[in-house]
């Protein structure tokens, strides 16, 4: 059984290389592709209801007992994500047809799509640093195709910017493990977290622990690292910015979450204190940076960066109500920033245009998407029941709970101009009078309609069916606060 951890990986890895030898038989790929990506969404169902009934999965690749082969771990938290991915992935190849063209499609989309849903599910997997940088390379990799699908010169211009940054990040990343295992002797997490507590997180280990954070914080767009961020997401086609919005800045949150909860949680007074004023600032300038632009897209890849200080308080808090609000606020995130990117996407294809101030009352050509929108935008920010407001509140709560009373108001004071930011776009550009000279194009509205809907279920479904989710989402808290479970499971002591 422990066999099929490897599987979210393996299918669309085997699903990448086969579509690339028929990638100009675009009927063929079309539905292949979303054949697999159907078939591994209910494999990775299934596995998630078998981790829940019987604890974590371990695999050791070729029977090489951890810490000394390759293993992947499917705890709670990782099928979780790797579920979400799934979803996510769902809605975007059905949404590709849509919004690409004949000739990007056939330029090898699904093989970069599928690279990208192997890395995202094998960093999430993965129970050693050295694979998990690994499989951040895969998912760059397949991203640096993505973002200059179309060679536009103004993709290839933010591209460039997109991949020396990560170029760098990857070369730090490679040398922080390589003085990490000098130290520790070892890159699979369990034993590192071990050694770690033998050494009580002495200063050298500490000052590793502050660098990965810097590698991790430049993936996930923290402050002051977040830059390069709303201009690359924006610059490619609407399929691949959901893909980016959804999936990418959320495995460098994962891989804080993870390691500064089993690994790097000794000297909480130090790295923790760090990351709370780290995650105020990342709120503000943030939403700032929405409230600042006319332009749709870039309002929605700005908002990204909020949503990235808000999970980073929960981690910085260190409570188990406040990880369980990371841990929701992350699953949410990564549901309703694709079908918002997906939204935008559809929204300037249907106007011509994603200047705000060009736009108005769409909502009588295209009904059903301006309602989508909305409930979107008031998920977002955390409007109840949905499911942005489950995640805040265990996030307030945790803050409180630890008296760190100007960062709740930061983050109040950030939800409300998230808020204002997004239904900005809905007033302006979905609302106000019918204009008569417009020819909507309802067949492509009917296209793009089923995707986004889907998406915006799974986010319904997060805030209303709180009650199904949460007992899950505190049992994940309560393990990442007790590291022991995890480091049993894997090195089975």
């Amino acid at each position: 059984m422990s066999n099929l951890a490897v599987l979210p990986i393996l299918l669309p890895l085997l699903a990448g290389i086969i579509v690339a030898f028929f990638n100009t038989k675009l009927t063929t790929v079309r539905l292949f592709s979303r054949i697999v990506a159907l078939i591994n969404l209910v494999v990775v169902l299934y596995i998630g209801w078998d981790v829940y009934q019987n604890g974590s999965i371990v695999l050791e690749l070729g029977g090489w007992k951890a810490p000394y082969g390759i293993v992947f771990v499917a705890d709670m938290l990782a099928i979780l994500l790797v579920i979400t991915t799934n979803i996510i992935a769902v809605a975007c190849v059905f949404f590709a047809s849509k919004s690409l063209s004949d000739k990007k499609e056939s330029f090898y989309f699904y093989t970069f799509f599928f690279l990208l849903i192997t890395g995202v599910s094998g960093a999430f997997l993965t129970g050693d640093l050295f694979n998990l940088f690994v499989f951040f390379e895969v998912l760059l990799m397949a991203s640096y195709g993505l973002i200059v699908l179309g060679g536009e010169k103004v993709q290839l211009r933010e591209s460039l910017k997109y991949v020396l940054l990560n170029l760098f990040s990857s070369m730090l990343f490679v040398t922080v493990i390589s003085f990490l295992y000098s130290v520790v002797g070892t890159v699979n997490m369990a034993q590192v977290a071990e050694r770690v507590q033998e050494a009580e997180q002495k200063g050298i280990l500490t000052t590793i622990g502050i660098l990965l954070f810097f590698v991790f914080a430049t993936k996930a767009a923290v402050f002051p690292l977040y830059y390069w961020l709303p201009k690359s997401y924006i610059v490619p086609n609407p399929v691949v910015s959901a893909l980016f919005g959804a999936l990418l800045t959320k495995v460098g949150i994962y891989s804080i979450l993870r390691t500064f909860t089993i690994i790097f949680h000794h000297e909480v007074d130090i790295t923790h204190q760090f990351f709370l004023w780290l995650a105020a600032l990342t709120m503000l300038f943030g939403v700032i940076g929405a409230l600042s632009t006319h332009n749709i897209k870039l309002i929605v890849a700005y908002n990204i960066i909020p949503a990235v200080g808000f999970m980073l308080m929960g981690i910085a808090l260190f409570t188990e109500t406040s990880i369980a609000g990371t841990v929701y606020y992350l699953i949410h995130d990564m549901i309703v920033k694709g079908a918002l990117f997906l939204l935008v996407g559809a929204i300037a294809t249907l106007a011509g245009t994603s200047d705000l101030r060009k736009m108005n009352g769409l909502i009588h050509q295209y009904p059903v998407i301006g309602w989508l929108f909305f409930i979107a935008s008031i998920t977002l920010a955390g409007i109840p029941p949905f499911s942005g407001f489950i995640g805040k509140i265990l996030l307030m709560q945790g803050g409180l709970e630890k008296d760190q009373y100007v960062v709740v108001i930061i983050g109040l004071l950030t939800s409300l101009l998230i808020l204002f930011s997004m239904i900005r776009i809905f007033i302006q550009g979905f609302w106000g009078e019918k204009d008569e000279t417009f020819t909507p194009d309802k067949k492509v509205a009917r296209g793009f309609t089923w995707p986004i809907a889907f998406l915006v279920f799974f986010s319904i479904y997060l805030g209303v069916g709180a009650e199904t989710v949460y007992p899950i989402i505190e049992e994940i808290a309560q393990s990442l606060l007790d590291p022991s479970q995890y480091i049993e499971s894997v090195l089975k002591e």
